[in-house]
């Protein structure tokens, strides 16, 4: 038993891959499909079988997708150090358990797996039953070249993801390339475990989380503008295409993103156009569409993500500045840095509170009793709350939450929690019964002193 479980150790840590290894794993891929073989079977098994040739449009379209990721690959290598890329392997995929399907898309299936030394993973492979094969296949009949065309742009997402290392992309873990005794390629990517973007609950959350999320966004984009490999759009931008990592925004599709920016001889050869709106752009001295990349991922960020979740629930101070930076994205006059700049002032704003001046004192119509708490339990409830179970919101400090006290009918108390949301604002308790006072050193509670005369303090 002891020399098998010596055994089986060798074996996973002779699986595991190293960030430099795994870098080189694409090139290998290439150099196997440039071949076109599947590389050796297993001991002691046939040999497969030897290729059929494939249509002449097939081949034209590997040819395609070969040259494309031979190009980003080069890029990539060309880029400076390597980002670290994971160290899990076909072996550690091996021993994955309680796999179970989470989705499918156009060319991949994805999968959520248990590894054996704990820890969870999103497993990425290609989708043999998805549109792209199909309609391949429906093209030009050939299996094993179809799934191996989808399979390139599994190898070009693992490649973007070995070197674009930003906290809005998802994180690759490792890969497994396996093609022993098959005609095609076999890729799984293991990648960070996120959850389903759900915009119908996005719209319920408080602003101060959906500003969080277009932020995010925002940051993204920007580095996008700016990466090691030059300008990348994502050419199929859609919520479906982001997850939510620990409450953290970021996208987790990379195959349809490309680095190259459209060829152009002159201006007219230059417009941006969308469903509703058109963009005339200039042609540059080199015969690139100057900027095309940073404003189509931006244009879509603004139609969908920031119309939906910047305006609605805004403190009414801030609303001017949202107003400007939908007007300026809708109609592309900021780019990504001025964009970037006018969120960091907006960021800026509701942290430091200076949103809140020239508002008239409110904590003066309040008792404060130091010391002290008020019974928790289920109160009245407010939109958009914190909690489900009352009325939870982020203040910046006791006067404003005095004010939002003022402003609704209800309320006849309230407590600054200990609890702060991600910009470093506590959350205040608002409630309206009169109940008991609890000792709590940490605690305040605030009493309208319309409300305290006759209470038993």
């Amino acid at each position: 038993m002891a020399a098998a479980a010596a055994a089986a150790a060798r074996a996973r840590r002779g699986a595991r891959l190293s960030a430099a290894a795994l870098l080189a794993l694409p090139a290998l891929a290439l150099l196997a499909l440039t071949a076109g073989g599947g590389g050796e079977g297993r001991p002691g098994s046939p040999p497969p079988p030897p290729p059929l040739p494939l249509p002449p449009g097939l081949r034209e379209e590997l040819r395609q997708r070969r040259r494309d990721l031979r190009r980003l690959a080069a890029a990539a290598a060309g880029g400076g150090e390597p980002a670290a890329g994971g160290g899990l392997g076909c072996g550690d995929l091996s021993l994955a358990t309680g796999v179970s399907v989470l989705g499918w898309g156009f060319t991949k299936v994805v999968a959520r797996a248990a590894l054996a030394g704990g820890g969870a993973v999103a497993l990425k492979s290609v989708h043999g039953a998805g549109r792209e094969v199909r309609q391949c296949l429906q093209r030009y009949g050939a299996p094993a070249g179809c799934r191996r065309l989808a399979a390139y742009k599994l190898l070009k997402e693992v490649t973007l993801l070995q070197r674009l290392q930003h906290p809005g992309i998802v994180q690759l873990h490792g890969q497994c390339y396996d093609t022993s005794g098959d005609p095609e390629i076999r890729v799984t990517a293991m990648l960070e475990l996120g959850s389903p973007l759900e915009m119908i609950q996005l719209l319920q959350t408080p602003w101060e989380e959906r500003f969080k999320i277009c932020l995010s966004l925002v940051r993204l984009l920007f580095y996008l503008a700016h990466s090691p490999l030059g300008s990348i759009v994502l050419l199929d931008f859609q919520p479906r295409q982001f997850v939510m990592v620990d409450g953290n925004l970021k996208v987790t599709d990379l195959d349809d993103a490309s680095t190259e920016e459209l060829s152009c001889k002159e201006d007219n050869d230059c417009t941006l156009d969308f469903p509703a709106k058109s963009f005339p752009l200039k042609c540059s001295v080199v015969g690139k569409c100057e900027g095309i990349n940073e404003k189509k991922n931006l244009f879509n960020a603004y139609r969908y993500f920031f119309t939906y979740l910047l305006p609605h629930s805004a403190p009414l101070a801030l609303r001017p500045f949202l107003s400007d930076i939908l007007n300026a994205t809708g109609d592309l006059r900021y780019g990504i840095n001025e964009t970037l700049k006018a969120f960091e002032k907006v960021l800026h704003l509701y942290k430091s509170g200076l949103y809140l001046q020239k508002r008239p004192l409110h904590l003066k119509d309040y008792i404060s009793l130091k010391g002290f708490r008020m019974v928790e339990g289920e109160d009245y409830k407010c939109w958009p709350s914190y909690s489900h179970l009352g009325c939870l919101l982020s203040v910046h400090s006791a006067e404003e939450a005095a004010a939002i006290c003022n402003s609704q009918s209800q309320c006849q108390s309230f407590i600054v929690t200990q609890q702060r949301t991600w910009t470093g604002r506590p959350l205040a308790l608002f409630q309206s019964r009169r109940t008991d006072l609890i000792p709590d050193a940490n605690a305040v509670v605030y009493i309208k002193r319309s409300a305290s005369s006759g209470e038993r303090l």
